[in-house]
């Protein structure tokens, strides 16, 4: 019985530098959509807020859907906004200088803020009513946050140089840390491990980072020094490192070591805001030469990043619904600007695809075929589109067996250049591959012809009007490094062969030379990269 013959193998080049996005540019760029709301009073936007997630159920019982707010501090002024619709809900204007820092309970039920003036107030985030107010400080607060662990506890720092914590029912701060030596600028409760023994971290203008213990009267806990002032600090989940942005610099510092573990060094300029998303495994952060960069924080190498037309001074990436999974990032600038970025999914996905078609439609003046073919999409489907679609990709239970058909029914049609080929009408089939534009199938037979010792037949006896289309593909991928040692075979038989033919056509000869010319530009070329490599190595070694 005689073999079956099947099809030529395809010959494929091997692929070139990806310029596709990486998995990570591709999530970061699904938050789209993006809404830009001016300040009121065109102010810088300070801060971006969202209520922390409680550190036990325990502390917040009544809890059972976290809240659907984030807060923006602009100005005078601090602004309520829905996660779900990214509308304004209401506005808290009740003070009497710039407001510096904002928190809302994890609860979303209470907000705290202070203000230039060194007043540290909370209020009831439904009526706007004032539910306390503290005068202890003596310059502007810049920090006020609410403890993930206890409802009633509330750090505040502030550029009196100390940090002091607040408890609701009490008149006066019920402890104060005295340490740093100049602006205290950011501040936090230490989360995961470190939440039930209520630490807290400090940065501050002394360049220093301090950990406080409630527990102990005396100095602070833990002292990192830094080059240069502390804008920002945030702890990680687990309560185990600490971030903290210092000039263009963001420090990784290990608080079980008490040593830094790593020096982020990706911005231009001075580092003004820090950011978690993806549950603790990206960082975001923002700066005065308006770039936003994510790392990731197994070895803190930027993934992502994104440009704004003014510096950042504040950032925030929302999540939403029990996973907390990411839903907005918002940016606030410098000129007063909030932007929104938001992650679609599912049918909005859906349905900004069919919004960008219909208005690439409109553009091209074919918005009415545009909605006759979407129309005739809709009738053709119907209410049991759904029904008639089910089951179709379904393969059998593991019981089942497929028996299959034969294979010459299902072989794919011949191509006349492979029969040509497997019949040894080497020239015929060379003949045909030049004359289309497949290159994959050009490499493949001229692959095919080189294994099987058949090139110089398939050159032989040519004459004008056949040797053209050969020097032409010669001539057009010497130049491609994937194909220059088919290229340089192929030339090297061509020459053999009809060397002794050149001068007996100008059309031939006037090809020759153009090639010649860009062999010897090539090689050119090649001696000047090897000049380069030299002085690089000569500079390396130095």
């Amino acid at each position: 019985m005689a073999a079956p013959v099947l099809p030529l193998q395809q010959v494929k080049l091997a692929s070139l530098p990806s310029t596709r996005l990486t998995p990570e540019q591709q999530y970061w760029r699904t938050f789209k959509n993006p809404l830009l709301i001016p300040s009121p009073a065109n102010g810088p936007v300070n801060l971006i807020t969202q209520p922390s997630i409680p550190s036990s159920a325990a502390a917040f019982p009544s809890l059972t859907q976290p809240p659907d707010v984030f807060t923006v501090t602009t100005g005078a002024r601090v602004q309520i906004y829905s996660i779900r619709t990214r509308k304004l809900l209401r506005t808290i204007t009740r003070f009497d200088d710039t407001v510096r820092g904002t928190d809302v309970r994890p609860d979303g039920r209470v907000l705290v803020t202070g203000d230039d003036t060194g007043t540290v107030q909370v209020f009831d985030v439904g009526s706007r009513a004032i539910l306390k107010t503290w005068k202890e400080h003596k310059q502007p607060v810049w920090v006020t946050k609410f403890s993930p662990s206890d409802p009633t506890s509330v750090l505040s720092a502030s550029d009196d140089r100390t940090v002091r914590l607040w408890d609701l029912p009490a008149e006066s701060s019920v402890r104060t840390f005295v340490g740093h030596t100049d602006y205290v600028r950011s501040g936090a409760y230490m989360p995961g491990s470190m939440a039930s023994s209520g630490l807290l971290v400090s940065g501050s203008y002394d360049r220093t980072v301090r950990i406080w213990d409630p527990r102990v009267e005396s100095r602070a806990a833990m002292t990192f020094k830094m080059a240069a002032p502390i804008e920002s600090v945030l702890p990680m989940p687990a309560g185990t490192t600490v971030l903290a942005a210092a000039d263009n610099k963001i420090a990784v510092l290990d608080i079980v070591a008490g040593k830094p573990l790593h020096m982020i060094q990706n911005h231009q300029k001075t580092v003004t805001s820090l950011a978690l998303a993806s549950n603790g495994e990206r960082l975001l952060s923002g700066a005065l030469d308006g770039h936003m960069k994510v790392f990731e924080t197994t070895g803190w190498n930027a993934v992502s990043g994104s440009k704004y037309p003014s510096p950042i001074l504040s950032l925030r990436v929302i999540t939403s619904g029990m996973a907390h999974e990411d839903k907005h990032i918002a940016v606030g600038m410098q000129s007063g600007l909030l932007s929104i970025k938001t992650r679609l999914s599912g049918q909005q996905k859906i349905k900004e695809r069919e919004r960008q078609k219909e208005m690439a439609a409109l553009l091209e003046g074919k918005l009415e075929e545009h909605d006759r073919q979407v129309a005739k999409k809709q009738k053709l489907r119907g209410s049991g589109w759904d029904k008639r679609l089910r089951g179709r990709d379904f393969i059998g239970e593991g019981v089942d067996i497929v028996i299959e058909g034969q294979d010459s029914k299902r072989r794919k049609k011949e191509q006349p250049w492979e029969n040509d080929l497997r019949k040894g009408r080497y020239s015929v089939a060379l003949d045909q591959v030049l004359a289309s534009n497949d290159k994959n199938a050009q490499l493949t037979l001229l692959t095919a012809l080189r294994h099987r010792s058949a090139l110089r037949t398939s050159l032989k006896g040519r004459d004008e009007v056949t040797l053209q289309p050969v020097l032409q593909w010669i001539y057009k991928h010497i130049r491609e490094p994937r194909l220059v040692d088919l290229s340089v075979e192929i030339a090297m038989n061509l020459l053999d062969t009809y060397s002794g033919n050149l001068g007996q056509s100008a059309q031939i000869d006037k090809q020759v030379e153009r090639l010649h010319r860009r062999v010897r530009d090539e090689v050119e070329m090649a001696q000047h990269a090897y000049q380069t490599k030299g002085m690089l190595d000569m500079l390396k070694a130095s």
